[in-house]
């Protein structure tokens, strides 16, 4: 293990954060939020100061393999919600600090989980602090900063950080050299951000909102600026945040595709018709069965559309108090907590592109015990699948069981009922925020204990990270000095 090296990169993380802490305090500023100001200002002088002298540590080796990829990014982004978690525990906004990591882990890692019960109580600076917290680890801080700084040459760091901090079996190269693709990534994400804050104006939402709002569709997160979530904004205005949860929600590969005019190879992707057809199916059976609900069948399917798209693409904003739905709807919205989006996107869950990789397993597994003999690989658009990506998927869902059922064990130790301790558990290890009962959509994690709360702090960690780099870290072998 280059330590080092790790160090090396964990500052130059911190010091991107404090960087972006900035434009926090310029609002609080504005707004003539002094406390917020002192607290986000404090909070920027220790994150900078500790980022630059772990900058300070020059490595003299350079090599930097998968071991070291996958250690970094696992510490940096717990380092990064320690930090990030300091402003609202200086201003005693919330005081409890346990509470604080909570609501700074479930933003960087894009989750929306909350233990504010009174959110519009938080000033305007840590209120845009918290959102933006979704954009940042919507696309991932690393990424960020290899997008900025390309890696020394031949080190290997970029491949290896960018393939640990990036969702979905595998992450390909958009172009020959890591650092460009990481550019390239981060600029489609802001041309998108930008596009939705200019459609969410023209509906007249106010500047603040806009930016609050958007950065939490952006990164899927879901964390809104009112306890109502988005039911107060008009149905235009919710129409543009569904459209856009689902466009973030799609794989970026495409979008680079579609820049590169190559439309044949984008419309062939079996992923995003899987996802959108999955969605689809979801909208009109809710829209159906919810429809008494409702004054009239596009009420129900605007309100339908808007939740179906909240939690199949993990964002987690609400229009309405799903958990009054009947059983049949919220047993689809529960499924498509697992499912999730495709992968390559801002979208957490287990991912379309894994689902639709275990399934034409499952038919040529099938297939071969008729035949033995046969020769058939698993394909993906037209394309074999390596072995090495199917082993990948088999341990990823391995462990992704073997932790939602400890995690569902220690969460009962609550006694909110089965309904709240499953949702609640699905809702963070996927990356969704809300879940039903206690966890509602009009509910909070308040009222969950300490040491609950510290677990669910893990599984969204861990959902966000795709599990094996935090499990990487208790690994013995891995930390051997080379």
């Amino acid at each position: 293990m280059n330590f080092k090296m790790v160090a090396n990169l964990l500052g130059r993380s911190l010091c991107v954060e404090a960087i972006f802490l900035l434009p926090a305090i310029a609002v609080s500023l504005y707004f003539g939020e002094a406390q917020s100001a002192r607290a986000l200002a404090l909070s920027f002088a220790a994150t900078a100061l500790t980022g630059g002298l772990m900058i300070a540590l020059r490595p003299k080796k350079k090599n930097f393999y998968a071991r070291e990829g996958f250690v970094t990014v696992a510490i940096a982004w717990l380092v990064i919600s320690l930090f990030g978690a300091l402003p609202f525990y200086i201003s005693r906004e919330i005081p409890s600090f346990i509470d604080c990591l909570f609501e700074t882990i479930s933003g960087f890692t894009t989750t929306g989980a909350s233990i504010l019960t009174d959110v519009e109580s938080l000033s305007r600076g840590l209120l845009y602090w918290r959102s933006f917290t979704h954009w940042l680890g919507g696309m991932g801080v690393l990424v960020f900063l290899l997008a900025l700084l390309p890696s020394t040459k031949g080190s290997g760091q970029s491949v290896f950080l960018l393939r640990a901090e990036s969702p979905g079996p595998d992450v390909d190269k958009l172009v020959p050299r890591m650092h460009n693709s990481a550019k390239i990534l981060y600029g489609i994400y802001i041309g998108m951000t930008l596009l939705e804050m200019l459609f969410l104006r023209l509906g007249g939402m106010p500047l603040f909102d806009t930016v609050t709002i958007t950065f939490g569709t952006a990164g899927t997160g879901g964390f809104a600026i009112r306890s109502s979530s988005i039911a107060e904004y008009s149905a235009y205005l919710q129409s543009v945040v569904t459209i856009f949860m689902v466009l973030f929600s799609i794989n970026f590969n495409i979008y680079f595709l579609l820049l590169g005019r190559r439309f044949r190879q984008a419309v062939k992707n079996e992923e995003l018709w899987a996802f959108l057809g999955l969605l689809g199916g979801s909208i009109l059976l809710i829209s159906l069965n919810t429809r008494g609900f409702y004054q009239s069948f596009f009420e129900s399917l605007h309100h339908a559309a808007f939740q179906a798209a909240s939690v199949m693409t993990t964002t987690g904003f609400a229009t309405v108090d799903f958990n009054l739905w009947p059983e049949f709807s919220k047993c689809i919205l529960l499924l498509l907590m697992v499912v999730g989006a495709c992968a390559g996107s801002t979208g957490g869950g287990i991912k379309v592109a894994r689902l639709l990789l275990i399934v034409k397993s499952m038919h040529v597994g099938l297939r071969r015990m008729i035949s033995p003999r046969l020769v058939r690989p698993v394909r993906m658009d037209g394309k074999p699948v390596a072995e090495e990506t199917l082993h990948g998927i088999n341990l990823y869902m391995s462990a992704y069981f073997a932790i939602l059922a400890i995690s569902l064990l220690f969460v009962s130790f609550n006694d909110f009922g089965l309904e709240t301790s499953i949702s609640s558990v699905f809702a963070c290890l996927n990356n969704i925020g809300p879940g039903f009962g206690v966890t509602g959509p009009m509910g909070s994690y308040a009222s969950f204990s300490g040491f609950t709360k510290l677990i669910l702090c893990a599984d969204m960690l861990i959902g966000r990270l795709e599990i094996l780099p935090i499990l990487l870290l208790f690994i013995p072998s891995v930390w051997k000095r080379t």
